[in-house]
């Protein structure tokens, strides 16, 4: 019998001039960009939280603090990956993944199977276990006032 363990992730980040948008591991053409110590890519750190919430490993803070230099600029793929090999240690592995993106623009809609696909060769998991929701909040908010991009993400782990 297996052992199923459920996580939540968020992460919010402040759109800036003169960033790239890096959003599910995939670049976004867009005026603005995430603000943040690594490429601030919120999907990916909601992900990160939500796993490691999953197998009781405290958060992204914790094991890549914004204050090291070793994550500057870093991209969050890599980051990902290390949660994905962290979980393991515990004896883990990925069941799935539902996330949502809070943001105006861009339109997110699109690309959301490019992000599927990303995130799933990062994981080592089939591509149908990646779910990915995009949505605006209907310009109530720093999201919609465009300041900002928010994810949320719930993740399901696995013992066998």
């Amino acid at each position: 019998m297996s052992k199923v363990r459920v996580g939540m992730g968020y992460d919010v980040h402040c759109l800036v001039e003169r960033r790239e948008l890096w959003l599910g591991g995939i670049k976004f053409e867009h005026s603005h960009g995430l603000y943040g110590h690594s490429d601030a890519d919120v999907l990916i750190h909601a992900i990160c939280d939500g796993l490691l919430g999953a197998a009781n490993m405290r958060d992204i803070g914790y094991h890549f603090p914004d204050n090291s230099e070793e994550f500057h600029n870093i991209d969050s793929k890599i980051l990902l990956r290390k949660t994905i090999e962290l979980i393991a240690t515990k004896g883990y592995r990925v069941g799935n993944i539902d996330a949502t993106i809070c943001a105006e623009r861009p339109k997110l809609k699109p690309r959301i199977p490019e992000m599927q696909q990303c995130l799933a060769d990062v994981m080592g998991i089939d591509v149908d276990d990646v779910s990915i929701k995009a949505t605006t909040t209907e310009h109530l908010g720093f999201t919609g006032r465009e300041e900002g991009i928010s994810a949320y993400a719930v993740c399901l782990i696995e013992k066998e």
